[in-house]
């Protein structure tokens, strides 16, 4: 199984996108490949009188242009060779290393073509391997990383985190953390298939508009009906067609953001406490859990030194001011906990 390295500063970019970018950088090889050739057409042309034809001692352009093409392949018939001092140093001293550079131009696209994506499907298939039940991040700007550095805070191996953004630098970004990336898009039923999402514990959908995010949805959706989709919703109007379209929960960071702010205003000592609730670094935490095995016939109140705040049993949900009405715990409840994260701090 692959492992990041502590030092590690560079993506797995394990999926790039057939862009124009991977188009020009091929025409710009092919410009440099025939404008060397070119060149070294030129030089001998001007150097002509320096080579002799063995069949027909005349020295053609066509003749030049042949002797360009089996110098730079290599080739060499010997039918047409170099007689004079300055006809020989030219070709050792220019027409070589150029022969050189058109080589390295070759064996580049060759690699980009054929070798790197060799490399890339055999990496892609390594990965997939290890891929169960997972989370992908759609979406790895301020919002998509925040998410993904607290799921690491929270516990998360960083092999079951999967990073799906377009841009290269966010991908980059998801490599220095160790995490595996694609730089791909992720409303592509391809690519979704490609991180796995049949396998998937859940998809984080933080993209940059409502409107990407609410296609990926649909998209992860439908390709698999019972992962839990967590949605970031831009516009708080949309909260309601994110909730349409199969997200489990739906989330407005700057509406949250925006609470909190006003809230500061005078209540400072709140948000810190906020703060340490809701992030991993702080002594308490909610947590949301089945009831286990010995706590089924207890009372909520039998539950300390955790506190419950909230209960699910079935379709029904007691508030805490409503723990009377649940009776004792049973098997299948699922119940939110407010509790420490360190013993000796006290809450």
């Amino acid at each position: 199984m692959w492992k990041p390295n502590p030092g590690q500063t560079s993506a797995r970019i394990l999926h790039t996108p057939a862009d124009l970018l991977q188009g020009r950088k091929l025409l710009t090889r092919l410009i440099i490949a025939l404008s060397l050739l070119c060149a070294i057409t030129a030089i001998l042309w001007w150097d002509r009188d320096g080579l002799r034809d063995q069949l027909d001692g005349e020295i053609s352009f066509t003749d030049v242009v042949y002797f360009t093409m089996v110098t730079v392949t290599t080739v060499g018939y010997g039918d047409i060779v170099p007689i004079s001092t300055r006809a020989r140093l030219i070709d050792a001293l220019v027409v070589t290393p150029i022969r050189i550079a058109v080589w390295f131009l070759f064996l580049g696209t060759a690699y980009q073509l054929i070798i790197r994506q060799y490399m890339e499907d055999y990496r892609m298939a390594k990965l997939q391997a290890t891929l169960s039940s997972h989370i992908i991040v759609c979406g790895f700007g301020h919002t998509g990383m925040s998410a993904a550095k607290e799921l690491l805070a929270r516990g998360t191996n960083v092999t079951q985190i999967v990073v799906i953004d377009k841009q290269e630098e966010r991908v980059r970004l998801a490599g220095t953390l160790g995490i595996s990336a694609f730089q791909a898009d992720a409303t592509q039923e391809a690519i979704l298939h490609d991180a796995v999402i049949g396998k998937a514990k859940a998809v984080i959908i933080a993209g940059g508009s409502d409107d990407s995010n609410a296609l990926i949805l649909l998209t992860a959706r439908h390709l698999n009906p019972t992962v839990r989709i967590i949605v970031s919703a831009k516009e708080e109007e949309n909260v309601k067609l994110f909730k349409q379209g199969g997200a489990n929960a739906i989330l407005s960071p700057a509406t949250f953001g925006g609470y909190i702010l006003a809230a500061a205003v005078d209540q400072g000592h709140m948000v810190h406490y906020l703060d340490d609730l809701l992030t991993a670094h702080g002594s308490i935490a909610l947590v949301e859990r089945t009831v286990r095995a010995n706590e089924v016939g207890k009372a909520p109140a039998g539950l300390k030194p955790d506190l419950l705040l909230r209960l699910y049993r079935g379709e029904t949900m007691f508030s805490y001011l409503k723990l009377d009405q649940v009776g004792t715990l049973k098997d299948g409840d699922i119940m939110v906990l407010f509790t420490s994260l360190r013993k000796d701090s006290p809450a």
